[in-house]
């Protein structure tokens, strides 16, 4: 408020609603526009969700190591690694910076990047590629600065399951630092994916691999042939398709990419059935309207709800919290079971020790969920 003194002696009285108040009550407007949340979504109980996590997850959480921001970051990262650590001829370092800028297909030049430092064969060790990998993401303990992850390890708590496209594991070190250890897992191991599919939930299903292992990172559609013509394995991944509604966070233009097309939308978004029966959703930035609106019509025609988290990328984190905590208020039909049950080897024995603590009617046995997760 301005107030002035007019010479006939009148007060004059002057409010000032300035452009720091206007500016205040957009940003106010967009966030509460921004915080709109579809009511199938939340409606959700978390047990019949499935995680989809994709690379803006690690951007979100590491923002301080560019590898984990995009394809084309990670692989310049891997080329900037090569010429420091003397893996790569000097030619070849120039050869691959401009492939990065000028080809569209990433994944042909980080093939390409492997086998030249890995001559014999991708396959056979020694070679530089993995020590290449472990300077990009070393120390990613260390990076861990957004609270995004707190979320997931909320929503595993509560019977989610996640797999991830990413090959870093953030999410598994988050939950040591928790103290809810978090195992990791590929499609290679057949037994431990039938048992994360019946709801083995202290588990991630890396399904492009795992950094740690180079070998057995799959970096181009012919690397899910041993997969896609398993009849066992692409059973128990079309099965969820049918039964768990798949929630997309932080995987963009996913959609495109020919590694999921590979895996996803050919062999089991195609060949389920009454895919009507089940809605999934992707969270997707609507920077460009167009575009937004484009890429959402294409995702309806595979089943997938696109959803606005919000014009800017920073808006991310916060929706995917406030997203969990809707979910999160929904009551599982089966009795609440502390967070320290579902994640962690000894889920059965922290349960029996809150029974006799609390001196509940020791009859009350723990039993199985249907998706195998104990519950009291």
């Amino acid at each position: 408020m301005l107030v002035l003194t007019a010479p006939c002696g009148e007060m004059l009285i002057l409010l000032i609603l300035g452009s720091e108040m206007d500016s205040s009550e957009s940003t106010i407007r967009s966030e509460q526009k921004s915080r709109k949340f579809l009511e199938s979504l939340i409606g959700k109980q978390p047990r019949d969700l499935l995680l989809v996590i994709g690379t803006a997850i690690s951007a979100a959480v590491a923002p301080g190591i560019p590898g984990l921001c995009s394809w084309r970051s990670c692989t310049e990262a891997v080329i900037e690694a090569a010429e420091q650590l003397a893996a790569l001829y000097p030619g070849d370092v120039a050869e691959f910076c401009q492939k990065v800028i000028k080809d569209r297909d990433l994944l042909v030049v980080a093939h390409d990047l492997i086998r030249k430092m890995s001559p014999v064969s991708i396959k056979e060790k020694p070679n530089f590629f993995q020590d290449c990998l472990m300077e990009v993401f070393d120390n990613l303990e260390q990076h861990i600065q957004n609270p995004v992850l707190q979320s997931i390890l909320r929503l595993m708590e509560r019977g989610t399951m996640v797999l991830t496209t990413n090959y870093d594991n953030l999410l598994e070190i988050f939950g040591q630092q928790q103290g809810k250890p978090i195992e990791s897992l590929d499609l290679k191991d057949k037994d431990k994916v039938h048992q994360w599919a019946r709801g083995h939930i202290n588990r991630v299903l890396h399904i492009h691999g795992l950094y740690t292992d180079p070998c057995g990172m799959v970096l181009d559609p012919s690397g899910f042939k041993d997969v896609t013509e398993d009849p066992e394995v692409m059973e128990v991944l079309q099965n969820l398709y049918r039964t768990k509604s798949f929630l997309f966070l932080g995987c963009g233009e996913t959609l495109h990419d020919q590694i999921f097309q590979a895996l996803f939308l050919y062999t089991v978004l195609y060949t389920v059935k009454n895919k009507v029966d089940l809605e999934h959703y992707m969270l997707v930035l609507k920077e460009n309207e167009d575009h937004f609106f484009k890429l959402q019509a294409v995702m309806l025609l595979h089943g997938i709800k696109g959803v606005s988290y919000g014009d800017c990328f920073k808006q991310f984190p916060e929706y995917v919290q406030e997203l969990t905590a809707q979910i999160c208020k929904q009551r599982t039909p089966d009795a609440d079971v502390g967070s320290t049950t579902l994640l962690g080897t000894s889920s059965v024995d922290c349960a029996k020790r809150k029974l006799g603590e609390n001196g509940t009617d020791s009859s009350k046995r723990i039993k199985q969920s249907d998706n195998g997760v104990p519950t009291i």
